[in-house]
């Protein structure tokens, strides 16, 4: 398994977002990995089991999500900024998706 994992739910369908791409990069910019959500909303293989520890981003191509379901979204991209502070642990990043309003939380 990926050392870093997401998914995606989309709150105002009460549903996963499939088909959300994503990206994992490290703090520079630099592309780590990226791929999309499958019909559960989940990337359960984002990247390698193991990365340095540092700085790291997720970015959720958001407008080509809200595109292809024909909804109008007011954020063209999440991007989620954490630290990669145990090289040892595994991080999961979950995004909760509308419109116009998102969240997120370190799950498990």
């Amino acid at each position: 398994m990926s050392q870093v994992t997401t998914h995606v739910l989309d709150a105002a369908l009460g549903r996963p977002a499939a088909g959300v791409p994503v990206r994992l990069e490290r703090a520079d910019g630099t592309l780590v990995a990226a791929s999309a959500t499958g019909p559960d909303g989940r990337v359960p293989e984002l990247g390698p089991q193991s990365l340095p520890v540092g700085p790291y981003r997720l970015v959720f191509d958001t407008a080509a999500y809200f595109a292809a379901a024909g909804t109008v979204g007011f954020y063209p991209r999440v991007s989620i900024d954490f630290d990669l502070a145990d090289g040892a642990a595994h991080y999961h990043v979950p995004l909760l998706l509308s419109p116009f309003a998102y969240s997120t939380y370190r799950g498990s």
